[in-house]
């Protein structure tokens, strides 16, 4: 079977659990390219017995570092795939279509993602189908250089996928807590960075709109407690990075004196 002209770009770090499937997921694909995150587990070894070209660099910011593996692609098409994800068969045959059509009019696709925790499959909140930008035509799509949630930049249209993504968020809800708590730390340091003026009622606005959004609005309210979990989530997002906004800004202006 002839292999669809894309490059699947993975980017891990001590995955050797579940890079396997991973890489399975994308044996359509011309190329697989696999960014390492100087991992000290089997990622490497397994990463090159599915073919993988392997390169290694330690992650720094995110943007930058998704751009850095983007530019190891050597394909037409690049797919971005993050290790704890899959390629269902049916995105699969999709992907495969676009690439061997030389004259697609988009520059990149996005795809619905279907995101788990442990064994629930998160459909409410905002969680499905929740599409993401992931397949791109090489050169003319990169992230903005930022430690997490970079803006995403590039010229032309961004057609839609249908077939899923299969994104095996967290192992155990403990696992996605402990990143959660990660990433609202990184939300502080970004608006730090960025000199954002943040005070407690713009935060608590935008949490009280997150939450009513992402329960009434995306059907968080249709899927139990799950739902319900989500959508306080999204809005306890708001008031914990702003929590550690505070105490960061507060060490700023003590070291300063």
């Amino acid at each position: 079977m002839e292999k669809a002209a894309i490059s699947v770009v993975v980017i891990a770090k001590n995955e050797e659990k579940r890079l396997a499937e991973c890489l399975q997921s994308a044996s359509f694909a011309a190329e697989i390219v696999v960014l390492d995150d100087m991992s000290t587990d089997r990622t490497v070894e397994i990463a090159k017995q599915f073919g993988a070209k392997v390169f290694q660099r330690a992650m720094d910011i995110e943007g930058r570092h998704r751009n850095y593996a983007y530019s190891l692609a050597t394909q037409p098409w690049v797919f971005s795939l993050d290790a704890d994800e899959r390629i269902t068969p049916e995105l699969a045959e999709e992907l495969a279509k676009v690439a061997s059509n030389p004259n697609d009019p988009h520059t990149c696709y996005s795809m619905p993602v279907k995101t788990f925790i442990g064994t629930d499959w998160i459909k409410g909140g905002g969680y499905y189908p929740a599409p993401k930008t992931r397949f791109f035509k090489r050169g003319q799509f990169k992230y903005e250089e930022a430690r997490v949630h970079p803006k995403m930049f590039y010229e032309g249209t961004c057609g839609s996928l249908k077939g899923d993504i299969l994104h095996y968020s967290s192992p155990s809800w403990e696992n996605w807590i402990s990143k959660f708590n990660r990433e609202t730390g990184l939300e502080a340091e970004k608006w730090v960075k960025d000199g954002r003026k943040m005070g407690p009622w713009r935060v608590l606005r935008k949490a009280a709109s997150r939450f009513l959004k992402y329960y009434f609005q995306k059907d968080g309210i249709r899927n139990g407690y799950t739902g319900f979990l989500m959508s306080f989530f999204h809005s306890a997002y708001q008031i914990i990075a702003y929590a550690k906004y505070r105490e960061l800004k507060r060490a700023l202006e003590t070291n300063t004196k």
